[in-house]
């Protein structure tokens, strides 16, 4: 039963009542979290949660992701065992494919999933129908089959969370609408509802569609658009099924359907290339802010059976009977989707006030672990888990626009299907954000790539035709290849390189409070003379990597941070956090985000200080300009702030100048290099740079639940420093324990088998890890990949395989970097 009163306070107020709420409270209170109470406006599962189709499938191309659906299977179980069973059905679930591409995508999944200990197994057409057997197999390749998946009654799911988090003491209120968040110095205190306020620390929005609305009235913006999402229920079909007394679901990502069973019949569902938005407000283009009716509880949309159409035609092809059942009513109701198809979750800028919701129409299937991420959030501070990629941290100002969410929102909902390539390249809302050069790139042949909505060079074209197409890697990282590539890169190393790094994250930390902030976020020691240039990690309580950039000290209270181009939301994010936790609101340090303002170009290369210093009065010679400083000075006519600072693992510069100076400091630098052979480059150049020379990436090789000496990175850990840090007893602990695992750099026997990334690690007959990250070295001429394994298999010489597709390729562990490990070149006088 739900509470009829409300209360006056509580420590966590769950603003919606559907399966994410009730999974974050029956979270909490198994975390012994007492003090929580939900609200809803009007009655559980109202809003998206009761119109779900109720898969659940597990894997994902994403480690942590799948780890949560684990979770939510296991959990599933579990309350199937209870008094209020949730109608958990684990059937089975099939993957079909219908052309050697989507095969392809099969066999690599398959490869991930030894790497989470689930059964994935291939399957031919023949085994897929003895398991479904009112599908036709004409077109069909083989597919995969799991069977640990299945799928569940939504509501029935949502009354047994409740029931679970009532058992733990939470309290749930519903017909109570909110009109409003209350917070004070930067937190939240509280929300108001037509019924009363209620007194809060913690308010976590799990709004599903209205969640957008929700965290307006705290001034935050959640960037999601209900998305019309429509699946029909048939009428029972009397065709045999095999004697089975289950169906597995079934997917036809090819033909863009899915089945399960609905008791006698079948629920079929889709992705259309036409989808549609709702409640745009009536705004042309998508310019106006969601505006849902008040009283949409419990509803569902108009049929649109022409916007149906295809879904249904391709369901005939693949399950015939779809063409002579009757159908019992086509379901249509707004699903919350975000623009790169990942959940919100997490603290927003307003301390205390979290968010889980946009579960693009698989928060069933995620329930459980968003449930258990999302509690541990709110408990520990900390998810557990390397959930960035679903943070709602990522999103940058540009979501702030309407326009320009719907339009990346509507292109990942109609290419839901499509088979992820590596390199892919999204087209919707771009160009959008742009270096002062892009025109001159342009010009010149650039290819480009997004990230974080800047246009970034990965290559220019014209340098593919020095290059050689006979190093082309086969499968799929041969696509979206190009030769221009290592033209780039033996023209970086030869000669030098020019790269535009404008794209890069900047955040200027000042203030009094501004040097003990950073000592206490930064495992290294970062407060040291002014110009110094400093690598260094941030971490977490548990030692994890939760940010990897550099630091140059400008002033006496003064610091510039470099972070990449996708990283800067996060860690500005994670430095006001702490901030305003140590200030404690007394003013005495200013985080600024300083990205645009700056242009950046990277000179590197052993001719770089040939060509800088034709074009500056610094002295650029090792006394005078050290590796890791930074000095003010002009380069032509421009006034630049210089630091002397690599990613390639050559000499060189980052050339820091007002973004009005930014085209003639790129003019200026690529006419004086003509001379000694400078090469423009890309992104990709760089990629393959970093890889021979070893430097680590985050968010692949380093992540939250990584710490340094399992990195290899102990030397940016001053464990000794005055004041400690953030993380520094879980180092401590760990370094007297020794890494458990470690990451290791894994030449392969096949230099055109090129990893792209998750795939899994070998050795001996265990797989014991997953590739992290993975290219081609064009100086060592060798397919490199890093993955972490444990210790005692970490050694060098160690003989490993990684599966491609279904396929074993030898390698053996390399120790140290592959290209100059003495640093030598970095460093050259």
């Amino acid at each position: 039963m739900a509470e009829k009163t409300l209360p006056e306070r509580a420590r966590v107020v769950i603003i919606g009542g559907g399966v994410g709420g009730t999974s974050i409270a029956f979270h909490l209170a198994e975390l012994g979290e007492r003090d929580v109470v939900v609200l809803d406006r009007d009655e559980l599962t109202s809003g998206s949660t009761f119109h779900s189709a109720g898969l659940v499938g597990q894997l994902r191309a994403d480690p942590t992701l799948t780890r949560m659906n684990m979770h939510s299977v296991e959990l599933y179980r579990r309350l199937q065992q209870g008094e209020q069973a949730p109608g958990w059905v684990e059937c089975g679930g099939i993957r079909l494919a219908c052309t050697p591409e989507r095969m392809e995508e099969i066999r690599r999944q398959i490869g991930w999933a030894r790497t989470f200990g689930l059964p994935l197994e291939e399957i031919s057409a023949a085994q897929a129908q003895e398991l479904f057997p009112l599908m036709d197999t004409a077109g069909v390749l083989g597919g995969a089959y799991l069977p640990t998946d299945g799928y569940i009654d939504p509501s029935q799911l949502t009354y047994a969370l409740a029931a679970g988090a009532r058992a733990g003491g939470v309290r749930i209120v519903t017909h109570t609408r909110v009109l409003g968040i209350d917070q004070r110095d930067g937190r939240v205190t509280g929300v108001r509802t037509d019924r009363g306020n209620i007194e809060a620390e913690i308010v976590v929005n799990c709004g599903g569609i209205f969640a957008a609305e929700i965290g307006r009235m705290a001034g935050v913006r959640i960037p999601l658009v209900p998305m019309s999402h429509q699946y029909l229920i048939t009428q029972p079909i009397t065709q045999p099924t095999g004697g089975r007394s289950r169906l597995p679901t079934l997917r036809d990502p090819d033909n863009l359907v899915y089945f399960r069973e609905e008791v006698d019949g079948l629920l079929m569902g889709g992705y259309e290339r036409d989808s549609a938005a709702w409640s745009l407000g009536g705004h042309p283009h998508g310019s106006g802010y969601d505006a849902i009716p008040a009283d949409f509880n419990g509803k569902l949309l108009a049929e649109d059976w022409p916007r149906f159409e295809e879904i249904t035609v391709n369901s005939q092809l693949r399950v015939p009977a779809m063409g002579d059942v009757g159908i019992r009513k086509l379901i249509n109701g707004p699903e919350a989707f975000t623009p790169d198809n990942e959940f919100c979750l997490g603290e927003t800028e307003i301390g205390g006030f979290f968010v889980a919701a946009g579960f693009c129409a698989h928060g069933i299937a995620g329930a459980g672990g968003i449930g258990q991420v999302m509690a541990s959030w709110i408990v520990d501070g900390d998810p557990g888990l390397d959930v960035w990629h679903m943070d709602i941290r990522r999103f940058g100002a540009h979501y702030r626009s309407p326009s320009y969410t719907l339009k990346k929102t509507t292109e990942n909902y109609e290419t839901y299907y499509d088979i992820p390539y590596p390199g892919r390249e999204r087209t919707a809302g771009r160009p959008l954000r742009v270096s002062p050069a892009y025109g001159w790139h342009a010009a010149n042949g650039a290819v480009f790539g997004e990230k974080a909505g800047w246009e970034r060079v990965n290559f220019y074209s014209p340098n593919g035709a020095q290059g050689d197409e006979g190093l082309r890697p086969w499968g799929w990282a041969g696509r979206n290849w190009s030769p221009a590539v290592g033209v780039e890169h033996v023209g970086t190393r030869e000669a030098a390189g020019l790269f535009d790094e404008s794209s890069f994250s900047k955040i200027e930390v000042s203030g009094p409070g501004a040097a003990p902030l950073l000592e206490w976020l930064c495992a290294n020691e970062v407060a040291r003379e002014v110009g110094a240039v400093t690598y260094t990690q941030a971490l977490n309580a548990r030692g994890g990597i939760e940010c990897d950039f550099t630091v140059t000290r400008t002033g006496p209270d003064a610091f510039l941070i470099v972070t990449g181009t996708a990283f800067g939301t996060h860690d500005l994010a994670w430095i006001r956090k702490h901030a305003h936790s140590l200030d404690s609101g007394a003013g005495s340090v200013r985080v600024t985000d300083v990205t645009g303002q700056y242009a950046c170009f990277a000179l590197w290369g052993p001719r770089s200080r040939d060509i800088l210093s034709g074009l500056t009065p610094a002295s650029l010679d090792n006394d005078a300009f050290p590796y890791l400083t930074a000095q003010e000075t002009t380069v032509g006519d421009v006034p630049v702030r210089a630091l002397r600072v690599t990613f390639t693992g050559e000499l060189g510069w980052e050339l820091y100048c007002s973004s009005e100076y930014g085209a003639a400091l790129w003019r200026t630098l690529w006419e004086a290099g003509q001379p000694y052979g400078l090469t423009a480059a890309g992104y990709h150049a760089i990629d393959s740079l970093r890889l021979e020379k070893g430097y680590r990436v985050w968010g692949a090789d380093l992540t939250p639940d990584h710490n340094p000496y399992e990195a290899g990175l102990g030397f940016c850990v001053k464990l000794d420093k005055p004041g400690g840090f953030l993380g520094r007893d879980a180092l401590v602990a760990a370094r007297a324990a020794g890494p458990e695992r470690r990451l290791r750099c894994i030449v392969l026997d096949d230099p055109r088998a090129v990893c792209l990334g998750s795939e899994p690690v070998k050795v001996g007959d265990q797989v014991l890890g997953r590739v992290t990250s993975g290219g081609f070295g064009y100086t060592t001429g060798s397919s490199i990949a890093y993955a972490y394994l444990p210790t005692q298999q970490a050694r060098p010489d160690t003989k490993v395989e990684i599966e491609f597709f279904g396929e074993w390729i030898t390698g053996r562990i390399v120790g140290g970097p592959l290209f100059d490990p003495s640093g030598e070149r970095v460093r050259a006088g």
